[in-house]
């Protein structure tokens, strides 16, 4: 097998949560240039229409966007029949979507901590069970099917934020990837984390020169992420080079956490 069989997705089905923007977006287009079959899923139909088309022409692989609202079991039950519709199985699954809020620990009340818990921690470990058909169908003991739950630095290294529902669902993340595995390893599904570091998105914006010299300075790669490097561990993961790797987190943070 040469280097680009050993990384090939071809003919393999992945799905990716919250892959309309940011680290989603950054995974699903790694996953459609390795040749696999793209769904994403985000809240609102222009955005995640718009997201799978350039995805599908900077790549020139297949991306498909569904709308689906995973805060809630009937959400996640609808973006897996809408899949089903279309796939017999799913090879990769990437529980991206999530969310935080920081506030002072005495003002850090029920409506910033149900949501955080919810969107990062329940709807991953929903999502996944209600997967697990298509997952079976789609894993061999040689090319397991993959499931990849991104985590985050903040799970490995306490912040200067005052997000306790983010570091307390990105923690128990980690850990459930460790149970999942041990238990669905007999089925050929592998399930590891992808502690993420410092990404430009959405949630994590730099707003000055000056903010982006001081998270530069404090990662020994001395820069924050890039695109590639999200791409290449997700590729990796799902691909036949990380067959053989599960129940581990691969922190891809530049050294943040050290």
């Amino acid at each position: 097998m040469n280097a680009a069989e050993l990384f090939s997705l071809q003919d393999r089905v992945a799905v990716v949560t919250g892959g309309s923007t940011g680290i989603g977006r950054h995974i699903a287009t790694g996953l459609a240039a390795a040749d696999a079959t793209v769904y994403i899923c985000a809240r609102t139909q222009a955005k995640v229409t718009a997201a799978a088309a350039e995805i599908s022409a900077t790549t020139g692989g297949r991306c498909t966007g569904l709308v689906a609202d995973l805060s809630t079991l009937a959400g996640i039950e609808a973006l897996v029949a809408a899949v089903s519709t279309q796939e017999q199985a799913v090879h990769v699954l990437v529980n991206n979507a999530g969310t935080m809020a920081d506030a002072p620990i005495d003002d850090y009340g029920e409506d910033e901590w149900d949501p955080v818990i919810d969107l990062n921690l329940k709807a991953p470990f929903f999502t996944l069970r209600k997967f697990l058909p298509l997952l079976r169908a789609g894993g061999t003991a040689e090319r397991p099917a993959s499931i990849i739950n991104i985590g985050s630095v903040g799970a490995l290294k306490v912040g200067p934020k005052e997000n306790y529902a983010y570091q307390a669902s990105k923690s128990a993340i980690h850990w459930m990837a460790k149970g999942l595995a041990k238990r669905l390893g007999r089925d050929n599904i592998t399930v590891n984390v992808i502690a993420p570091g410092f990404f430009e998105s959405e949630m994590t914006v730099i707003t000055s020169s000056e903010m982006r010299t001081m998270v530069e300075s404090m990662v020994p790669r001395g820069r924050v992420g890039t695109p590639e490097d999200l791409a290449g561990a997700a590729i990796y993961l799902a691909s036949r080079a990380g067959a053989y790797v599960t129940g581990s987190v691969i922190p891809v943070e530049g050294g943040l956490s050290i």
